[in-house]
């Protein structure tokens, strides 16, 4: 019997891969699973228009364009990339206004943000905090 040929190129997980959220999330190993689960339902919970997918390799949400991206390799706790979609909006050169009073934005451009939390803890004291930015945040998808 021949041996198989190494594989080549890794296995597509792009958005039009077969593979469901569910599926991702139940084969994922990270040290912030639980926290990760949380927020999921945090960012669909925010609204009824949005969706989920696997997008960019990780659990990803949408209404009309994906907005939000989890971030699995970052080193301490959990991050939410907020963002407008694959693509650099021009007509946002001013950026986004969206109040946030418990400071949860970190602005990486003018039209992209991260959310960062280093715990449950800390996602059940800025949860109700974190659906509201993402309320807002959908307004400008």
């Amino acid at each position: 019997m021949a041996a198989k040929a190494p594989r080549t190129k890794p296995a597509k997980r792009g958005a039009s891969a077969p593979e469901s959220v569910e599926d991702f999330l139940a084969a994922l190993e990270h040290p912030f699973k639980r926290e990760i689960l949380t927020l999921r339902q945090l960012i669909l919970g925010a609204d009824p228009r949005i969706s989920e997918g696997i997008k960019w390799n990780a659990p990803s949400f949408r209404t009309e364009e994906y907005f939000a991206t989890f971030h699995l390799r970052a080193k301490e706790g959990v991050q939410v990339i907020l963002h407008l979609g694959a693509k650099k909006r021009n007509d946002l050169a001013s950026g986004i206004d969206i109040p946030d009073p418990e400071s949860l934005l970190e602005w990486l451009a003018t039209d992209r943000a991260s959310v960062r939390f280093r715990d449950m803890k800390d996602i059940d004291a800025k949860g109700a905090a974190f659906a509201s930015v993402i309320r807002q945040w959908i307004q400008w998808v």
